[in-house]
Formats: C-alpha cells, sequence, structure tokens
C-alpha cells in the first residue's frame, strides 16, 4: 500500500453547499445504467410493468418544465399533459434494482431533452442535508426550477424528517416539479410489505392522490443464485492479500474500531467525500455494532461505499452480523437489511476480484 494513502478515520472532509448540490446526480456505479441494462426477473412480472411505467413517465418529465406550477394557477392554464402523476413511488423490498430504476429514470429524461441542471438524484438523506445546509425555504427556491426530482431510499422511521420531505416535495409538485421516490420495504412484513406506501401517500396528503405507487416484487438481485459471502480473512493476511491481488488499486486500511469513532464525529453529509479516491477498503476486526446511533451511521457509510463500488476486504465478525439481532428486528430493519446486503455484496467482490452487484 502506497504510505501517503490516508485512512478514514483520520481523514476530515470539507463539503460546501455547492458541493451537496453538485452531489445531487447518480453515483459512479449508477452513472451509466438505463431500463435497457435493467434485467427483469421472470417470475416477478412487476419487475417489467415498472420499466413499462418508468419509460412512460420519462416521456412525460420531457414534455414538462419546472416552475410552471404557480404561473398555470394564476391564469388557470392547463398543460396538456395535466392528467399525469406528480410523482411516481416505487416501492418494494432491498435488492430489486429500484435504484438502478430510479437512475435509469433521470438518465432518460436527460435523453428526452431535460438538461443535467434541472434534473436531481439524491439519497432521502441527502435532501435532508441541504435543506440543513441551505435552509427549507432556500431549497424549496433551487429545486423548483428542476424539472426532476428523484429521492432514492426515502425514509418513513423519522417522523421530523419525514415530515419535512413531505412538505418539501408538496411544495415542488405546486411548482410543477416532476417527482419519483424510491423506498425499502420487507416482503411479508406488515401488510406484505404495502407499509412504506401507505404511510408514504398518507404523509404526502396533498398529493396522495397524484402520486402513482408501483410495487417492484422480487428477490434481492444482489445474491441471486451467488454462494455465500466469504467467510473473513484473518488480520494478518488482509494487507498482504490486499496488496497482491490489488496492485494497482487505491487500497485504504483501517481499523474497524477506530473508523466507528470517527464516524461518530464526522456529519453523514460528508461520508461522500470522506471514502473519496478509495477503491479497496481493508477493514480490520469487525465486530457488531451495538449502539443504535452509530449504526445509522455505518449504514449511510455502507451505501457511499455501494455507490462508488468499493471493495471490501475485512477480517472479524461477518457482516451479516454487523447489526444486533434486535436492530435487525426493530424500527429501522430495512435500513440494516439493506446495508447488510450491500456491504456483503461488496466483501464478495472484494475477496473474489469481481464487480459486486
Amino acid at each position: 500500500m502506497p504510505p501517503n494513502v490516508t485512512p478514514l478515520s483520520e481523514r476530515t472532509p470539507q463539503v460546501t453547499v455547492e458541493d451537496l448540490l453538485e452531489g445531487l446526480r447518480p453515483s459512479f456505479r449508477f452513472s451509466e445504467v438505463s431500463f435497457d441494462s435493467y434485467i427483469p426477473d421472470p417470475a416477478h412480472p412487476s419487475q417489467a410493468e415498472a420499466v413499462q411505467a418508468l419509460r412512460g413517465f420519462a416521456e412525460d418529465i420531457g414534455g414538462t418544465s419546472g416552475g410552471g406550477g404557480f404561473f398555470s394557477k394564476l391564469f388557470g392554464a392547463k398543460s396538456p399533459r395535466a392528467a399525469s402523476p406528480a410523482g411516481i413511488y416505487l416501492d418494494g423490498g432491498f435488492g430489486v434494482g429500484k435504484t438502478h430504476l430510479l437512475a435509469s429514470l433521470y438518465h432518460a429524461a436527460g435523453a428526452n431533452g431535460v438538461p443535467e441542471n434541472r434534473r436531481a438524484f439524491g439519497t432521502f438523506v441527502e435532501y435532508t442535508n441541504l435543506v440543513g445546509a441551505l435552509t427549507f425555504r432556500k431549497t424549496v427556491e433551487v429545486l423548483s426550477d428542476y424539472q426532476l426530482v428523484c429521492i432514492d431510499e426515502f425514509e418513513l422511521d423519522d417522523a421530523g424528517d419525514t415530515t419535512l420531505m413531505s412538505r418539501l416535495l408538496r411544495e415542488l409538485a405546486d411548482a410543477g416539479v416532476k417527482l419519483a421516490a424510491t423506498s425499502n420495504t420487507l416482503p411479508g412484513s406488515l401488510g406484505e410489505g404495502r407499509f412504506a406506501a401507505s404511510d408514504f401517500k398518507r404523509e404526502i396528503q396533498v398529493l396522495a392522490d397524484q402520486f402513482r405507487v408501483i410495487r417492484v416484487d422480487g428477490e434481492d438481485y444482489r445474491h441471486r443464485g451467488l454462494p455465500e459471502a466469504p467467510a473473513p480473512l484473518s488480520t494478518e493476511e488482509l494487507t498482504p492479500f490486499a496488496q497482491q491481488k490489488y496492485a494497482d488499486r487505491t487500497i485504504v486500511v483501517d481499523d474497524f474500531g477506530a473508523l466507528c469513532e470517527h464516524l461518530s464525529r464526522v456529519h453523514p453529509s460528508r461520508y461522500r467525500q470522506l471514502i473519496a479516491g478509495t477503491d479497496v477498503l481493508v477493514l480490520k476486526d469487525v465486530d457488531t455494532i451495538e449502539g443504535q446511533s452509530l449504526a445509522l451511521r455505518f449504514v449511510v457509510l455502507a451505501d457511499r461505499l455501494y455507490d462508488q463500488d468499493v471493495k471490501i476486504i475485512a477480517s472479524g465478525a461477518p457482516f451479516d452480523r454487523l447489526f444486533t439481532e434486535e436492530m435487525m428486528s426493530g424500527g429501522y430493519m430495512k435500513k440494516y437489511h439493506r446495508a447488510v446486503s450491500r456491504l456483503t455484496a461488496l466483501a464478495r467482490s472484494g475477496q473474489m476480484g469481481e464487480q459486486a452487484l
């Protein structure tokens, strides 16, 4: 490993408002996806139906413009596409490709003539961070000029943030902005996984009748037909293994305990910059996280690592034991299951040398 590669636990990234706005686009992993590259599972027809619905929605976005809501109301004008929904919401379990579909919608809107500076794509957390940096009113002002706003992983387990985002979406829809959102639910839980969809529609109230909810069923594609993740390596062999396998990549070596302690001091809005330039992350002595606050921060880190396709080579506990059993079955379980799925895929990729699904 090059001696000048700083561990994540020693980095203190600074993030400006401009950085947050610049980051509102699909990550490296989803930078070139499309509806054509999404492979629906024949066993679950809802996946192909979702692709068809989103293709139509993308065409509709190309015929609208953000900021038109006020003037339409003022003069009583009606768009020829006024009957179309203000937004579309993908409801389903983790690992069924909803982020792939959402990013494909973002790219398809571009192909239909919507410029990049009129499209936004980010996670729920990234939008709440933006509100925190800009204030709510300024965020509405900025995003009202967009034609499409995509919200990935809409969270329904924090009443304050959910109400904040619901209000933001209502105001954006009034401004003529098209909206698209996804959320993870667990198959078989609380009404066969439909709890998120009904909660979402209750929270956005005014938009409820305008949002089209699309159910995307299926198995976690990241592990569909694949062998179990390889067992963690010993701490002593981690670095030599990484150096031999990834001699031409940027390898960052970190102690799990030190990294977790550092995460508690770095705001999640900076995690994208925290891992910048990292190709392979070597994690020594992974252990079960006991505290909820740290666990939720690690979920955000897992999402950013997955976004950038950072391979992981680790020792200690396997990632299916990263969170306590209580966490995996509690109120935030959808987040933890998603994180385990993604981290396991990255760990398999790290040891096998393949691209993580």
